[in-house]
């Protein structure tokens, strides 16, 4: 018999359960790179498409979800990551070198772009991303070099597409797999504990001493470089960029928005499932036409209004379950009935009671 003891608490990062998603993360990592010795390229070369929509659903999720910054204009950096793969092959490096370059140098730009960017609240932030995006696809065109406004393939690239395909369905697994595992912690650490701080309130999280501006530009160079990854992975497969319109077209934005509402905002199964859902869709009925965009948009209504947390989300209501320990949980103690309280110098119990109203879970 025991009973709880107030202002006794501790907190419980769920460590065992991180365990068990690294084990479990571990063994699918390893079957999905190996995936290309099992099944033939006309296979993988469709699940790169899944994997840099993930990418592009959690960045969108991170910058949203967690932290409260709703942007329509991330193409603005898928297409300068496609763009910024010309520029370094053309200085002599490898198309999947240029790739992780051009990200880094797009993160640098992205951190300038940031000062301008915040100036901006709510709505305004939103349609200020957008006009960024539609600044940087005007800058582009004026390069003869980058194939002004005709589009532009790549010049040094892997002859054989068999190796192509493999060198890119690599790339665009370890980009997914780091862009998921740098979530995780990300979210599990004091950052992303101040991020959903700022996200609920930020003149609170101001008030509690949370520097709102490191943290949220931090995320937002974080949530430009996933994109310019992306945008790379989608050049290197189409081994070039058709047009600057398609490559920074907002329809990028408006799928992110799409996979990240169904699936489930503010979550990090969310965006997965909402990727997986657009790609199903997209592969069998993206034949349809115009008739495609009113099913997605029907599917988007009749979530937001009948699951207005996400697939993910309704879920985890459902049923309390939880893929990713993304948060922490505040656990009271107990002691056996009966027994004195612990006085100032002697260690408090440690043993935790099974009643569920005794701990208050503080996961995003």
């Amino acid at each position: 018999m025991t009973s709880l003891v107030p202002g006794e608490v501790r907190v419980d990062r769920l460590r065992r359960r991180m365990i068990t998603v690294q084990i479990i993360g571990a063994g699918v990592i390893l079957a999905l790179a190996m995936a290309p010795y099992v099944f033939e390229p006309s296979i993988t070369s469709q699940w790169i498409k899944l994997f840099y929509l993930i990418t592009l659903a959690t960045a969108w999720n991170l910058l949203a979800g967690f932290a409260g910054m709703v942007s329509v204009g991330q193409q603005a950096y898928i297409g300068l990551g496609a763009y910024g793969v010309f520029v370094f092959n053309d200085l002599g490096l490898d198309p999947y070198s240029s790739a992780l370059v051009a990200s880094l140098a797009i993160g640098a730009i992205a951190f300038a772009l940031s000062f301008v960017a915040f100036r901006l609240r709510g709505g305004y932030f939103a349609i200020g991303t957008w006009v960024i995006a539609e600044a940087a696809r005007q800058i582009v065109i004026r390069f003869d070099s980058l194939g002004a406004g005709r589009g532009r393939g790549i010049s040094d690239y892997t002859a054989d597409p068999v190796m192509r395909n493999l060198f890119t369905y690599w790339l665009a697994l370890g980009i997914v797999v780091a862009t998921l595992i740098g979530t995780l912690f990300l979210l599990r650490s004091r950052l992303g504990v101040a991020l959903q701080s700022v996200r609920d309130n930020e003149v609170a999280a101001r008030a509690l001493g949370v520097d709102v501006s490191r943290a949220k530009r931090i995320v937002f160079v974080l949530a430009a470089v996933m994109a310019a990854l992306a945008g790379a992975v989608i050049c290197l497969q189409q081994i070039g960029v058709q047009s600057p319109s398609q490559i920074f077209s907002v329809s990028f934005s408006a799928f992110m928005v799409f996979m990240v509402l169904i699936g489930g905002i503010g979550t990090l199964e969310g965006p997965i499932i909402g990727a997986i859902v657009y790609y199903v869709m997209d592969l069998y009925f993206s034949q349809m036409g115009l008739w495609y965009l009113v099913v997605l948009g029907v599917l988007a209504i009749a979530i937001t209004l009948f699951l207005p947390q996400g697939i993910w989300g309704a879920l985890r209501s459902r049923f309390d379950i939880t893929l990713f320990p993304v948060g922490h949980r505040v656990v009271a103690t107990s002691r056996p009935a009966g027994a004195a309280p612990a006085g100032p110098g002697e260690p408090r119990p440690n043993r935790t009671t099974d009643a569920t109203a005794a701990s208050a879970t503080t996961e995003g």
